[in-house]
């Protein structure tokens, strides 16, 4: 199917504001930067809000310029530019949809444009949609939840390699549900299997050139994903209870997760994936 389809931001009411989320999620970095990222360029998809943020802002606090790509969400995405100038860095924010192949060459070369290069590319976007019965879930949300979370993340690394260089990074974000699975997440989970899978291919395929490509497995965390459509409303409040830890995560709890497979402390490691979940999938 040669078409894009339309991002689903009118049905549920996803993406989400974090601006509108309360108790607001934790972004903010919880040490001093030691310059693991100094001179880098990273471009990180859904930066304006949850991970994508509090991973904008670590790496920003650890000298990295950051192209913060976002669907909509235009207050959230400025306050994570404002977030990263704060630490000294750049930014820029390109808004489009990562589903469509030519806004994401674009997104690429204005990065490159305006920020002097590429280093790292964290494709953390995603689309999630709650369904109780594998007959609800519609061609079309089928069609975009693969278009954006795994045909997203195809187009931007088709986009971004040409400008990766040896030791540049990249990371996806998969999930528990790739793991442990998921009885109402059955399109999103099956997106994040074939996250995991692209990530193990990808590496072998670039590793002579120098480019190593990791994943993280985030467990439960709280952000706009989920309050704002992407689970029954009756879960939220016990949300993230039911891990080992009996609490969800945080957006900066996962963050560091990126920055090491970023930064040159992961230089042995590729084709991994690292597990914030609260112990989650070990105890399913």
């Amino acid at each position: 199917m040669s078409e894009v389809m339309e991002p689903m931001v009118h049905e549920d009411q996803l993406p989400g504001h974090e601006s509108k989320l309360e108790p607001k999620p934790d972004w903010e970095p919880r040490y001093k930067g030691s310059d693991r990222l100094k001179g880098k360029v990273a471009l990180i998809t859904g930066a304006d809000s949850g991970i994508g943020r509090a991973v904008a802002a670590l790496f920003a606090r650890e000298g990295a310029d950051i192209a913060i790509l976002y669907l909509c969400e235009h207050d959230d995405a400025a306050k994570t530019r404002e977030i990263v100038e704060k630490q000294g860095r750049k930014a820029i924010t390109i808004a489009g949809d990562i589903g469509a192949k030519d806004f994401c060459e674009q997104a690429v070369k204005q990065t490159v444009d305006q920020l002097g290069g590429l280093d790292i590319l964290v494709n953390n976007a995603g689309e999630q949609h709650s369904d109780k019965d594998i007959a609800d879930i519609t061609e079309e949300q089928l069609r975009r939840t693969f278009q954006t979370t795994i045909f997203g993340m195809f187009y931007l690394t088709q986009a971004a390699a040409p400008h990766l260089k040896q030791g540049s990074a990249i990371i996806n974000c998969t999930s528990e549900t790739m793991y442990a699975g998921s009885k109402h997440l059955l399109d999103y989970s099956a997106t994040k299997g074939a996250i995991t899978a692209f990530t193990r291919s990808l590496a072998l395929n670039l590793v002579e050139k120098g480019i190593r490509v990791n994943a993280v497995a985030p467990g439960p965390i709280w952000t706009p994903l989920n309050p704002f459509g992407g689970q029954d409303p009756e879960k939220i409040p016990e949300f993230g209870k039911k891990t080992p830890m009996k609490r969800p995560g945080q957006p900066n709890e996962v963050a560091p997760s990126f920055l090491f497979l970023a930064c040159d402390d992961s230089s042995y490691m590729t084709a991994q994936v690292l597990h914030p979940d609260g112990g989650d999938t070990t105890s399913s």
